[in-house]
């Protein structure tokens, strides 16, 4: 997930370094003679900076500090597939494709620093009992980062909700909110405009708790002559929903 900018400036009145508010201070400022004009402002400069230190006192911007990461008892991990829990999958007919050649499955990679840890990973399935001469896609990827400098939630439903906006001929997103996941959770739905049979499922689930945010993402496509037949949004919304609870607790351990 993108980190989220924090605002700055003061603005277009001003220098910079001068909060807002301060009346402009100096010989002849203000009315009725230089000596009452520069006393009005040097009374409004003092109520001014008293009432802008409260706000640097209370937002702990004063002494340069930053408002502490609420990570939720989250860790970070080099290898999130370790802590990536499978069995709805399994328990749903899919099994981890063997690995091939060069290729690794499950593939796991790991970013640590001071402002945001991420972590990823990536695993191939197919469905159980698949013979050679079908073809499917499926895989679940899955993401998590801990938000060590930036607090994610002001902006977190926004990201997913922007879904709503990607339309085309063929297929539309539908973003729903989901209860029983971290503080707040949103499925992202591709639904297709054909009446033709089912023949895979996009779908995303999104979870943020605290500074700690998490996205895992089902994708399946099985051949129309495959054997096997894809799960229906509804079906991968529910794999991901018990894969998520069951992570996302041993990310805490």
């Amino acid at each position: 997930m993108p980190s989220i900018p924090l605002g700055g400036g003061y603005g277009p009145m001003g220098a910079p370094g001068t909060p807002p508010g301060v009346p402009p201070m100096g010989p002849g400022g203000g009315t009725g003679g230089g000596g009452k004009g520069w006393l009005w402002g040097l009374g409004g400069a003092v109520v001014a900076s008293a009432v802008w230190a409260g706000v640097l006192f209370a937002t702990g911007g004063f002494d340069g500090s930053e408002a502490e990461a609420d990570l939720a008892g989250y860790r970070y991990t080099t290898n999130l597939c370790g802590s990536t829990d499978s069995q709805a999958f399994k328990d749903s007919g899919y099994e981890q494709k063997d690995e091939s050649g060069s290729t690794s499955n499950p593939q796991h990679s790991s970013s640590e620093n001071p402002a945001l840890d991420s972590m990823t990973c990536n695993i191939d399935f197919e469905p159980s009992g698949a013979s050679s001469s079908d073809y499917s896609s499926v895989w679940l990827y899955t993401t998590a980062s801990l938000h060590k400098k930036t607090d994610p939630g002001p902006e977190f439903e926004a990201q997913y909700r922007a879904y709503e906006d990607q339309k085309t001929s063929t297929y539309s997103y539908r973003v729903s909110p989901v209860r029983g996941l971290g503080e707040e959770a949103y499925v992202v739905r591709q639904e297709s405009k054909s009446s033709t049979s089912n023949t895979g499922a996009y779908v995303i689930l999104a979870v943020r708790d605290g500074w700690m945010t998490y996205q895992s993402t089902w994708s399946e496509y099985v051949s129309t002559s495959s054997s096997a037949s894809a799960k229906t949004p509804e079906e991968a919304t529910e794999m991901l929903k018990k894969s998520a609870k069951a992570t996302l607790e041993k990310m805490k351990g």
